[in-house]
Formats: C-alpha cells, structure tokens, sequence
C-alpha cells in the first residue's frame, strides 16, 4: 500500500510542513540522505501538545505528540519535492522531551514517533535513536523531533 494512503488509514495527513520558528529549513538533501529539522507537534496550524511532560501533559498526549513530530518530519521531506515512496530507510530519530523534574519516561514519549515510523514503513522505519530529556522547547512544546533517513538511488 502506498505510504500516503497508510498516513491515511491511520485518520493522519500529510500537511505542509510547519513554518521554521527561526533561521532554518526544515529539511536538507544531500545525496541519498535526508536530513530533517526539529519538528514540533505542530497538526493543522495548531501545537497539540505544550508544556512539560507529567506535569502539564500526559506520558500518553505526550506520546501523540511525538507521532505528529514524526509525521511533520516526513511533512518536511515532501517539501523538498522528494515523494514517500522514495524513503529506502529511517536511519535515526532524535527525540527530545519537556520533562518535568524528575519525568524519566522519555523512551515511551518517543515511541511513539518510533512505533507510527514502523507502522508506515514497516522494517524499514526501525531505527536508531536517542530520547533525551530537556528543561525547555521551543513554543513551549512538549517533544521536538528530528531524523534522518536515506532515499532510494534512482
């Protein structure tokens, strides 16, 4: 099934991605690799999840939130003209968490990022990845994530 129509089935589309919050762009190609910006879990113009994890958002918002991350990450490959069906592999995801003190869940907040990526590309979304707690975001959001991925060689 095509990667889109799978988005799809899951009640999740592909937007266009969100507008850098400062002096970046959202993803760069060079040669087979992608590599994408933070993402906020920025869905329809709207941060879906702010403030620290356990405190102000729950482990599970927390973790909706990063597979919206995700999905504005993949979000930021289309916007380079480059189409799903062109991902061979996602190599590695970085995700960062707004812990409250003491939160040590980070893991679980970003498997969710992880588990959607599985789900869409099957063995090919398994990847490497760090899950790291931090004091603070930008726009107060709750995770930020980035990744990197490899194309296809036409």
């Amino acid at each position: 099934m095509e990667i889109e129509a799978k988005i799809r089935q899951m009640g999740l589309e592909i937007n266009e991605a969100p507008r850098p919050v400062a002096s970046y762009v959202p993803a760069v190609k060079v040669g087979t690799m992608v590599y994408t910006s933070g993402q906020l879990p920025l869905y329809q113009g709207k941060l879906t999840a702010q403030g620290k994890v356990e405190q102000d958002v729950s482990l599970e918002e927390a973790s909706r939130a990063a597979r919206i991350c995700a999905l504005n990450c993949l979000s930021a490959v289309k916007g380079l003209g480059i189409s799903l069906e062109e991902i061979e592999k996602i190599i590695k995801v970085n995700g960062y968490v707004n812990s409250s003190a003491g939160f040590t869940g980070q893991p679980q907040v970003i498997n969710g990022a992880s588990d959607f990526l599985i789900e869409v590309f099957g063995d090919e979304g398994i990847h490497a990845r760090a899950a790291v707690g931090v004091s603070e975001l930008p726009l107060n959001a709750s995770v930020e994530i980035d990744m990197i991925l490899k194309l296809k060689t036409r």
